[in-house]
């Protein structure tokens, strides 16, 4: 079947949160770790995993993506403080296009604090730049004008104009076009005007954009869950299992709050995650642990704090930068040792990175989206995963710079009340 959209990420936890969207709005989503693979869903999702790539690998990747998973409509996922090679990766979208196609961009997301004003994006009131994400390690954000990042003009839309001025200002503007939204409103007239240019344009943007299609493009027949199994869940009473692989100083204060909450918190030295030997010693002590009949109803696997020990200080022998590629796999490694020893509730997984690695070492495809979970909070993608040996298993994932402090307590309920849908 060939989807209606196609969301081309540049990682996992966007692309379920981009998809989501779609999801909430009665169309069947699905989040696909491999392009191609068949399936039933409207909307598929999925990830190019180059956030961190060259400008090269990332365009190649990204026209893979679209050679490999053709849909009607395609939607460019970037991230929402401008990380990774965007304008390579939306210049290769435009080359595999027709010429007279616009790419409409706008990565606002006003549900968590993503503005854009005269071209300038802002988290929370400040130019992405001079925030944390200015500093990140892997993909730092130096330009907060994102017109000068791209090398395009950038557009307001007048509210007293109609989509078909709007969409001839988009077409008169040039190939690339930046565009402000500060609301909702703002987001939802451009929706109406890239639905007014239709195969005219190339819609790019974070869940936000997305989100105001999805509003706009309901499905004629909405999906509708399939009632819950009929045999018992085996996995009553037991723990949903948490892993945070991203360093974003939210998903630290997100731990904070679980932890507070009663849940039980595993984080490694990062001498460990350097050193075979000492990480299969912390993987056992883990599961050994999560065995006892009296867990905690939430266990936490966290990446180490950036550069330190357990105690906060940067031990001689161990580098102040452990790579997050290895800390993922890492904490993939150690949830999958955990999950054969005992079946979880279901799991969360905050960080582009780290989901990719734990799906992939449950041998899943995928996560086939849900509908009704819009209260977990914005930028929570929850469905169940698709094939490998935890088929249908609860999951949530989350991006790490996403959510307010009680997020990761509200995605563990959400994935422990939840049954299959598939």
């Amino acid at each position: 079947m060939r989807p209606d959209t196609v969301i081309v990420a540049d990682d996992v936890t966007g692309a379920g949160d981009t998809a989501v969207q779609f999801a909430q709005e009665g169309w069947t989503a699905e989040l696909r770790l491999r392009r191609g693979a068949d399936g039933d869903a409207q909307v598929v999702a999925v990830s190019t995993d180059s956030r961190a790539c060259s400008e090269e690998d990332a365009a190649a990747r990204v026209r893979a993506a679209v050679a490999q998973t053709p849909g009607t409509h395609v939607f460019k996922k970037i991230d929402s403080t401008l990380r990774g090679p965007i304008r390579a990766e939306i210049e290769a979208l435009l080359e595999a296009s027709d010429p007279d196609v616009v790419a409409v961009v706008c990565p606002a997301f006003p549900g968590v604090g993503r503005t854009m004003t005269d071209g300038v994006l802002y988290v929370d009131g400040t130019p992405v730049g001079a925030t944390s994400v200015g500093r990140d390690p892997v993909t730092p954000v130096t330009e907060s004008h994102v017109p000068t990042l791209l090398g395009a003009p950038s557009l307001r839309l007048d509210p007293d104009e109609g989509p078909a001025a709007h969409a001839a200002r988009l077409r008169k503007a040039g190939r690339i076009v930046v565009v402000d939204a500060a609301t909702d409103a703002d987001l939802d007239r451009i929706a109406r005007a890239v639905d007014e240019l239709g195969d005219r344009a190339l819609p790019v943007g974070a869940a936000g954009l997305a989100g105001a299609l999805a509003r706009l493009r309901r499905p004629e027949r909405p999906a509708h869950a399939p009632p819950p199994p009929a045999e018992p869940d085996h996995r009553q009473g037991a723990p949903v299992l948490v892993v945070v692989t991203s360093l974003h100083s939210a998903a630290r204060g997100q731990i904070r709050a679980l932890v507070d909450d009663g849940a039980e918190h595993h984080e490694p030295d990062p001498s460990a995650v350097l050193d075979d030997e000492a990480w299969r010693a912390f993987a056992d002590t883990v599961t050994a642990t999560a065995r006892a009949a009296d867990t905690a109803d939430t266990i936490v696997l966290s990446a180490p704090e950036r550069g330190s020990g357990a105690d906060g200080n940067v031990p001689p022998h161990v580098p102040p930068h452990v790579p997050p590629d290895l800390v993922a796999h890492r904490l993939a490694d150690a949830a999958a040792h955990l999950m054969q020893a005992r079946c979880p509730a279901g799991i969360v997984v905050t960080g582009g990175d780290g989901a990719r690695a734990l799906l992939e070492r449950l041998e899943g495809t995928g996560i086939r989206l849900d509908t009704g979970h819009a209260d977990v909070g914005q930028g929570v993608a929850v469905g169940s995963v698709v094939g490998g040996w935890a088929d249908r298993l609860p999951v949530a994932t989350k991006a790490g710079g996403f959510g307010e402090p009680d997020v990761l307590i509200r995605a563990a309920r959400a994935v422990r009340r939840k049954r299959s849908t598939r």
